[in-house]
């Protein structure tokens, strides 16, 4: 369960990268504009990603806290699962509808959709 959940929090569980349907998300301001008093979601988890920088939630049973900035066009976060360091990671960002789609390694890794709630 432990690796399976480091996977979806890393952005790996999901599978390479599909982007059909989906808008690509390049700036700071339009980012903040979807996740502004909203939560992220997806089975067992939940996380508030606040325009100050601030990771927090929880995820299967534990903390979940980082920070994250924007740098070119990439959302760049570092993330903890409880004690466990889940390092540093930017990603692209999609928008299809109320899903947003993350994919890691700037856009060249796996993805994880998480929901706008």
């Amino acid at each position: 369960m432990r690796a399976v959940l480091i996977s979806i929090l890393c952005l790996g569980l999901a599978g390479p990268v599909a982007a059909e349907g989906f808008n690509n998300i390049t700036d700071r301001a339009r980012f903040v504009s979807l996740i502004k008093d909203r939560d992220l979601t997806r089975f067992g988890i939940s996380l508030n990603v606040t325009p100050e920088g601030q990771i927090k939630g929880r995820a299967f049973g534990r903390d979940v806290t980082g920070a994250w900035k924007w740098n070119g066009d990439y959302f760049c976060r570092d993330l903890y699962w409880g004690s466990t360091n889940l390092g540093p990671n930017c990603q692209a960002v999609r928008l299809q509808g109320n899903k947003l789609r993350f994919i890691s390694d700037q856009g060249s890794g796996r993805y994880a959709d998480l929901y706008l709630k």
